[in-house]
């Protein structure tokens, strides 16, 4: 008796599926370990009080987004080289959607640079590093 070709793959890709969703993400308000440089993690209570002073690129996503997948290793990348000039964090639009409603967030990934709390620049989509990098040291001024 011949076992269907189906039912031998069936659990191999659920396996990695599986191996792929476990990745775990760090605690509301804290750093995520990346080497390429620390994404704070943030939540509603955390949002004002994080964007308040100085550059903070703040990438607005969702887990079920797969664009936003894609953008998260490029956020990581943009962290490690803006380290210690500007914040990077990230803000999951489905456990703060008045503050994704406050910003107009409608698409996602977008991402927004922050200079003292207000916005300076925005992107919808997925953006690369050196976009995102060329708005972080136009909002930072002479001083980045």
């Amino acid at each position: 008796m011949r076992i269907p070709m189906k039912l031998g793959i069936l659990p191999v890709c659920a396996l990695v599926l599986c191996a792929a969703c476990s990745k775990k993400t760090p605690p509301e308000g804290h750093a995520n370990t990346s080497p390429a440089g620390p994404v704070v993690v943030l939540d509603d209570k955390t949002f004002d009080s994080q964007i308040a002073s100085g550059v903070v690129l703040v990438d607005f996503w969702a887990t079920w987004c797969g664009p936003c997948r894609m953008q998260g290793p490029i956020v990581e990348q943009v962290a490690g080289q803006v380290q210690g000039k500007a914040k990077v964090a990230k803000l999951d639009v489905d456990s703060a959607q008045a503050i994704a409603q406050r910003f107009g967030i409608s698409s996602i990934p977008t991402l927004i640079v922050f200079k003292d709390g207000k916005p300076a620049d925005q992107f919808v989509g997925v953006t690369q590093a050196d976009a995102l990098i060329a708005a972080i040291n136009k909002a930072a001024g002479p001083a980045l």
